[in-house]
């Protein structure tokens, strides 16, 4: 009877932490991807990443309309930054993209969605995380190179939406990347 009380106990409290632990991560999904919002506002670091990920600002409420694939949306503006094999973090090489988008929107009146993008290895759920972070990772460079934190908006696509949809080494390099899609 004891036994059955501690065990009766135990999984009760393991289930209001796992249940409390997924509502810290959970995401909006509004239509095209998996949307961070204010509610996914953790003190500290995103999914447990080094790079910090852009946390230390929440993101302001979504714009209506402000949708990545939107023909409203000029996707082809700035270049994608790219990533390396299972990486979130924006190595130096890339800076220098990131520094130019912010630089090119600190003064107008345009906003940008980061969207995330990985290649096809690994689960859906584990690739929309990893699609997070990367999106989080640029939009923390954006703001450390002076681009207003109201002004950027992220989403994943995980393995979405493929550059190249072959299955090499070539390809898995393209589709590992973040892009900017710029709205008025």
């Amino acid at each position: 009877m004891i036994l059955r009380t501690i065990t009766h106990t135990i999984l009760l409290a393991s289930l209001a932490l796992s249940t409390t632990s997924c509502a810290l991560f959970k995401k909006k999904k509004k239509g095209d991807g998996v949307y961070s919002s204010d509610s996914d506002f953790i003190q500290g670091t995103p999914m447990g990443s080094a790079d910090g990920g852009g946390l230390g600002t929440p993101l302001p409420e979504r714009t209506e309309g402000a949708n990545f694939r939107s023909a409203s949306i000029n996707r082809t503006r700035f270049a994608p930054v790219q990533f390396g094999y299972d990486r979130s973090d924006v190595s130096e090489g890339e800076q220098a993209k990131v520094r130019a988008v912010a630089s090119s929107l600190r003064s107008s009146g345009e906003s940008v969605i980061v969207a995330g993008f990985t290649d096809e290895r690994g689960t859906q759920e584990y690739n929309r995380q990893l699609g997070e972070k990367r999106a989080q990772a640029v939009r923390s460079s954006l703001i450390s190179s002076g681009l207003s934190a109201g002004k950027i908006q992220t989403v994943s696509f995980g393995a979405e939406m493929p550059v190249d949809p072959s299955s090499n080494e070539a390809a898995w390099r393209k589709n590992r990347r973040a892009e900017f899609g710029v709205s008025k």
